[in-house]
This record gives C-alpha cells, sequence and structure tokens, in this order.
C-alpha cells in the first residue's frame, strides 16, 4: 500500500508501507505539479501520523458509562474513531458505582482479545475517577455519590480486569491516602494524572515526587474562580515533571489561555485531547444522559449541565482539536500534530506510534487541505476508512466501511 500526501511540514511525500510497518518515506517531487504543470501542493491532503487521544468518553451515540456498556460498545467506539482519524483510542470509563466501572473495564478487555484491530487501537483505559475532588465546580459532572478515596485494593481489581491495557487513572491529588495511592500505581507501571482538583501547590509538587506524570485537561475542573496566586494551575504549569493534556474544543480553552499553558508547558509535553462524550455529532438540544444527568448541547457545540455554565464533557472528535488548534489558535501543523499523535503515543510508552519513519507502527491519517475532512485512515498497516476511493492520493480499494472483527493470530504489544 502507498499513501501520497504533504507531510506535516508540508513536504509532499509517498509512504510506502509493509505489512505493519512503513518501510518507506520518499519525497514526491512532482506531486506539486498537476496537468498543465501548475503548482498544486495546496491540493494534496495532509498525510500525519494516525491521531492519539487519550480521553474518549463515547462518540456518535456509543457510550462508555451507559448500563449496558459490553465488547460490541468498544468495537463500535474504536470504529467510529477510525472515522475521525484516530488510531489509538483510550475509552474514557468515568466515575461511577464499582461495580459498573469494572464491568465497563472488562468490556474493553473483552473486546480487545476478541478483535486485533481493537486491541491495536484500544490501547489502554482511563479512569477519570472515582478519586476527585467532592467540591461543585472541581468535579464537574461527575457524580457526587460515588466520588471515593484513593482504594488500592481497587486499583488491583481494574488491573486484573484490564489484562495486558494500560490504564491511565486520574485523580485529585489532595484526597485522602492520594499519595500512597499515586506511588503504588506508578510502581505497578500505571499512569497517573492530576484532575478535577482542588488542591494545594504543595499537594501538586507531592503528587509529582510520587510518580504523577500528567495533568489532565488542564485549566478545567476546577472552581470557576481561583486565587490570583498561589493557585493549582501555576504549580501544574510550573512542575516540569507533568506533562498536560488540554481540550481544544474551543470551549474548554479560549485561545489566549490554551496559548499560555502550553507555552508554558513546553510543546512536547503538550497533549491534545477530544474529551469527547456519547452525544457528539448529535443535534442541539436537552439530553439525559448517564453522566452529568439533565444536560443542554447548545447550537454552537458546548455542552454543559442544564441550568448551569459547567461543562459536562465535549462534542469535538481529535481530528477537529487538530484543527482548532491550528485555524484558531494558531500553531503550525507539524507542533499540533506532535501534540495530537507523537506526544500522547510517547506519555502511554507507544514509541512505535506517532510518527511517519520507516520501521514505526502503520498508524497513518489523511486530512483534506482545510484539515476538516479525514479521507483516509490506516491501522496497524490496514486500511480502515476511505472517504475518496477513486482520488489517486487515498490508497484506494473503493470500500470504506470497517473491517470486521477477527480471531487474534499473535499480537506485538507496541
Amino acid at each position: 500500500m502507498q499513501l501520497l500526501g504533504r507531510l506535516g511540514d508540508g513536504t509532499p511525500a509517498r509512504v510506502r508501507l509493509a505489512g505493519d510497518r512503513i518501510a518507506a518515506v520518499q519525497p514526491a517531487g512532482d506531486a506539486h505539479l498537476d496537468d498543465t504543470g501548475s503548482r498544486a501542493a495546496d491540493a494534496l491532503p495532509w498525510l500525519l501520523p494516525g491521531l492519539v487521544d487519550l480521553q474518549v468518553n463515547g462518540y456518535a451515540g456509543i457510550d462508555m458509562n451507559g448500563e449496558d456498556v459490553c465488547a460490541d460498545t468498544v468495537h463500535a467506539l474504536v470504529r467510529a474513531e477510525w472515522r475521525r482519524g484516530v488510531t489509538t483510542v483510550l475509552p474514557t470509563i468515568v466515575t461511577g458505582p464499582p461495580d459498573r466501572m469494572l464491568a465497563a473495564i472488562r468490556a474493553v478487555a473483552e473486546a480487545r482479545a476478541a478483535d486485533p484491530l481493537t486491541w491495536h487501537s484500544a490501547a489502554g483505559i482511563h479512569l477519570e475517577g472515582p478519586y476527585l475532588s467532592p467540591e461543585d465546580g472541581p468535579r464537574g459532572a461527575h457524580e457526587r455519590d460515588h466520588i471515593r478515596p484513593p482504594d488500592p485494593g481497587e486499583l488491583a481489581r481494574w488491573r486484573e480486569a484490564a489484562g495486558d491495557a494500560r490504564l491511565l487513572v486520574t485523580l485529585a491529588p489532595e484526597t485522602p491516602g492520594a499519595i500512597d495511592y499515586i506511588r503504588e500505581a506508578t510502581r505497578v507501571g500505571v499512569t497517573v494524572a492530576i484532575g478535577h482538583t482542588a488542591a494545594s501547590p504543595e499537594d501538586i509538587h507531592a503528587a509529582a515526587a510520587a510518580g504523577a506524570r500528567l495533568s489532565t485537561h488542564l485549566g478545567n475542573g476546577t472552581h470557576q474562580v481561583l486565587p490570583r496566586h498561589p493557585n493549582h494551575i501555576w504549580a501544574q504549569l510550573a512542575d516540569t515533571r507533568l506533562a498536560a493534556t488540554f481540550v481544544a474544543d474551543g470551549h474548554h480553552l479560549p485561545v489566549d489561555a490554551f496559548l499560555a499553558m502550553a507555552r508554558a508547558t513546553g510543546s512536547a509535553s503538550c497533549v491534545l485531547v477530544s474529551d469527547s462524550v456519547a452525544l457528539a455529532g448529535c443535534s442541539p438540544g436537552r439530553y439525559s444522559t448517564p453522566v452529568g444527568g439533565d444536560v443542554t448541547l447548545h447550537t454552537d457545540g458546548r455542552l454543559t449541565l442544564t441550568g448551569s455554565s459547567s461543562l459536562a464533557g465535549s462534542t469535538a472528535d481529535q481530528a477537529g482539536c487538530l484543527a482548532w488548534a491550528v485555524h484558531e489558535a494558531g500553531l503550525d501543523l507539524a507542533t499540533a500534530a506532535s501534540m495530537a499523535s507523537c506526544n500522547p503515543a510517547r506519555l502511554l510508552g507507544l514509541d512505535q506510534r506517532g510518527a511517519i519513519e520507516p520501521g514505526r507502527r502503520a498508524d497513518l491519517t489523511l486530512l483534506s487541505p482545510d484539515l476538516r475532512h479525514v479521507r483516509t485512515t490506516v491501522v496497524n498497516g490496514e486500511l480502515v476508512h476511505d472517504d475518496h476511493a477513486d482520488d489517486d492520493t487515498a490508497a484506494g480499494t473503493g470500500d470504506n466501511s470497517p473491517p470486521p472483527y477477527r480471531p487474534h493470530r499473535g499480537r506485538d504489544r507496541a
């Protein structure tokens, strides 16, 4: 298989695949000329590493936090994400009753065991809660009744249920026992993030010293008004042990805040996430959801708790966040693409993903010149989405349906 497009730096290139790997990346010096010899490089799609989204609660009516989550839910979510250029996703399970959270983890593990492409794409699970601040504001849309202190026993049950899936746990470091929990989680290979918190700066630095590596949707999941200084946002920005995720949907952060935080964090430590929920892609209106309860989806795409300005997740997707970071925030595409692919892959230890280089995993996406349409997605060397089969820049199979589930024939953890 061969793909033609512009790399993130604008260079036209042909990328040749062999099995599940990138075999060659070759300059395509003639690709910028049309049939009349005129320059047409701007008409080429963008050829980028497959997008990596660490926070996906649901999408297009698929909900990872409903009562009926099963392996088919996970398969459907992964395939919906392929259509949006996402090749690696962490299904995100939020604060809920212990049994419901455990059942959702088992559903992810079952789906991964049943299908090699789901195993590859659903590389891990994000547990956002239940060890969060119970205070209004920091708690966000999480159910107060199910907020609880960090429990190493529950972590052990999660790990057993998850099998070989990576785990990312977001918690508030000021909760009782959190620092010891972070140490234990880090010891057993779980990635710990700080979020939904009313922590003191001292709590933040203690968490980072214990092994926390990330701030979840920094600038959100906090009180509407904070002291000018000190506060926990400054502390997270100042601590170089912490990377940070940002919901780049135009609602969670204004451009100035996003750019200031990204500059302070450093581009190599910034990660874009969608924080998408099941209502992504739905019509505006008032809805009842498993998480947040009564919510309103506004005409501009903003999702709030009904009667409140508090956000209840995002209706964006990772491709949309990438486009916002470029078109609205003014980042160059190469930098934004790294925040949406290379950086999150590296954070998960998926070092073979997130870059277009010979020998790397063949996870790729082709985006339209304006970044607003996903044309092609390749997962582990397999064409899983093709929205322009007649265009010679695509792999060109003429079939844009996702591959069916297949039994495993062996797998490689990277």
